[in-house]
């Protein structure tokens, strides 16, 4: 049964433009499948009926997987049938009208703006301090992902005009802008701090972020300088990547920005994936309205 994995991961690559983890993710999400499928003695991919998704995904929730697990998977079980079907293997897709198991969406987590000021404080005016200053204000200037950032090269940025350049999770790039703050620690970074930076002086990288061995920073070392800053900064929370994604994305919201433009900053596929910021929003107007209207 597992004779057009192969295929079919090449035609997310081509068709889908799907790359990393999201590929690898798929594949192995089709590879269980069909190994479940074996198991119960379906031994053509044309014999598996709806009922038999169904099953897969009840015997994925009795192991404990949760709600985002079940829908990835059933996400990955469509596309792999979608694609049979082109292929004429198999006439329906068994998933297709399986509604996806709902997910507990859990709370938002994100800094308040005088906490992110404060944590774009504490990096001092030393070669590493410069360096973790600049990464700091553009991950939060600019909502990257970690792996962009841990990804992003030098010929990336254009500071003159003021963007950056980010090729996403499906490999498809998009343009973000930086604000001055952001704009500036990046050059003090590129012109007076990089070249200083041990390592760099037998180093070719392009990469626009480097540890002190002169190679590029891993998302291990973003991690650790992210908590180090967190506690200098007095922030009790966790503090992750995420955290500061999360900021960027509802400081935008609470000033007024519109869920399509921040859609596209973001580099969300689906509009749905922008619109949880929304509930944060919303907590906030009836927060304010709780504590000012006369008649709360």
């Amino acid at each position: 049964m597992e004779r057009h994995i192969g295929e079919f991961e090449n035609y997310l690559k081509a068709e889908r433009k799907m790359a990393g983890n999201s590929l690898l993710a798929y594949r192995r999400d089709a590879e269980e499948f069909c190994r479940f499928a074996e198991e119960r003695n379906l031994n053509e991919l044309s014999q598996v009926g709806s009922t038999d998704v169904v099953a897969y995904l009840l015997h994925l929730k009795n192991e404990g997987r949760s709600g985002a697990t079940l829908n990835r998977k059933l996400a990955s079980i469509r596309a792999y049938f979608n694609y049979l079907m082109l292929r004429s293997v198999c006439r329906e897709n068994p998933a297709l009208n399986i509604k996806a198991p709902k997910i507990e969406r859990k709370e938002i987590e994100y800094l308040t703006v005088e906490e992110v000021e404060l944590l774009l404080s504490q990096p001092d005016d030393s070669v590493r301090g410069l360096r973790d200053r600049a990464l700091l204000e553009l991950m939060y200037a600019a909502g990257l992902r970690v792996s962009e950032v841990v990804g992003a090269e030098l010929g990336d940025l254009n500071l003159r005009i003021g963007f950056i350049t980010c090729r996403g999770e499906f490999g498809k790039a998009r343009i973000v802008p930086l604000g001055r703050p952001s704009r500036a620690a990046l050059e003090a970074y590129i012109y007076d701090a990089r070249p200083k930076i041990p390592g760099m002086e037998k180093s070719d990288t392009q990469a626009l972020f480097v540890n002190y061995n002169g190679g590029r920073l891993t998302r291990q070392g973003i991690w650790k300088l992210l908590k180090s800053y967190a506690q200098q900064a007095g922030i009790r929370q966790k503090l992750t990547p995420q955290t500061l994604r999360n900021s960027f994305a509802v400081h935008m919201i609470q000033n007024g920005a519109d869920l399509k433009s921040l859609q596209e900053l973001l580099g969300h596929e689906d509009l749905a994936a922008t619109q949880i910021y929304l509930s944060v929003a919303k907590n906030r107007i009836k927060d304010v309205y709780d504590r000012t209207h006369p008649r709360a």
